[in-house]
């Protein structure tokens, strides 16, 4: 296969699992939202989880994406060194956002700077946002297609701290982050938190953190504890589903972190809405591709 098949090939795969992305959320999530019906009290919420799971449906049903904010489309990806067509996975994931955009469809979300226009198909400058790590001796491409909505990641922050300010800052700092986020955020969420060196460094983590499968945890214990008291916290807060009051506000806490520098603290914290629209697609060499996130889907 050369390489204009085989961007044609990706792009035509990569339009109809965006197609699928936009309307149905992962299996992980679809469960996780039911388990966080089953646990709330309140009448209010219970009625609030049901709207959301008829909507769900009636976007399966119609043929519609599932929230009228269908986001910017970011994709996160794991490149292996031997992946044949890396060549061609740029301007595939561009055409396929473009043709995806009124396929779908997809809202018209993309306004480039200092034109001050919509570009009319989601695509822009830089846009889709393509986030790349490389994986020495794979011969496959993992793709995380995600749609960064207006109201819950884009908003996302993050801070540096001094040592001196201790790691019970990054507590406040997540705490106080969520409880301003979740109003609009359309809860349960699931909260990303990223402990770094720096700034950019943090708010890169913690959007690797809430894209992480559920169910998933921090490979040191102390990260997994620290994930699971933050969960037990947040949902303390009262807030729930569309931010009236509940017992779930998270779905989930996330952590991920590097190493820091000796005077830095630096903490990033991002947000998913409980329309966690999230999908990983894997292409082999020859570009046969699994789904990971819905099990028994052809495109």
């Amino acid at each position: 296969m050369n390489h204009q098949q085989a961007q044609s090939k990706m792009t035509d795969v990569m339009e109809k699992f965006l197609n699928l992305s936009s309307k149905k959320l992962p299996d992980d999530v679809y469960d996780k939202l039911k388990e966080c019906r089953d646990a709330e009290t309140s009448e209010m919420q219970k009625v609030i989880y049901d709207t959301y799971f008829d909507n769900l449906n009636k976007a399966l049903e119609l043929d519609r994406p599932c929230c009228q904010d269908t986001g910017l489309l970011h994709f996160y990806m794991k490149c292996g060194s031997e992946f044949p067509y890396m060549a061609v996975v740029e301007q595939a994931l561009h055409d396929a956002t473009a043709k995806s955009t009124y396929s779908a469809p997809l809202r018209q979300n993309t306004v480039n700077y200092f034109e001050e226009r919509n570009t009319g198909d989601n695509t822009g400058e830089r846009m889709p946002w393509l986030h790349w790590d490389i994986v020495p001796g794979s011969s496959d491409l993992e793709i995380c297609a995600y749609f960064a909505g207006g109201g819950c990641c884009l908003p996302g922050c993050a801070r540096v701290f001094t040592p001196s300010d201790g790691y019970a800052a990054i507590i406040k700092y997540v705490f106080d982050a969520v409880a301003g986020l979740g109003i609009n955020a359309c809860p349960p969420l699931i909260v990303g938190v990223g402990l770094g060196h720096n700034m950019e460094n943090a708010a890169v983590l913690s959007k690797m953190a809430y894209l992480r499968p559920l169910g998933t945890h921090h490979p040191h214990p102390k990260g997994k504890k620290l994930e699971q008291d933050l969960l037990a916290g947040l949902n303390k807060l009262g807030i729930g589903a569309q931010g009236i009051p509940g017992n779930r506000v998270a779905m989930a806490v996330h952590v991920e972190s590097s190493a820091r520098h000796t005077a830095t603290i630096a903490v990033g914290v991002n947000v998913a809405c409980y329309a966690h629209r999230r999908g990983f697609i894997t292409f082999h060499n020859d570009l046969s591709y699994d789904i990971k996130s819905f099990k028994g889907v052809t495109l």
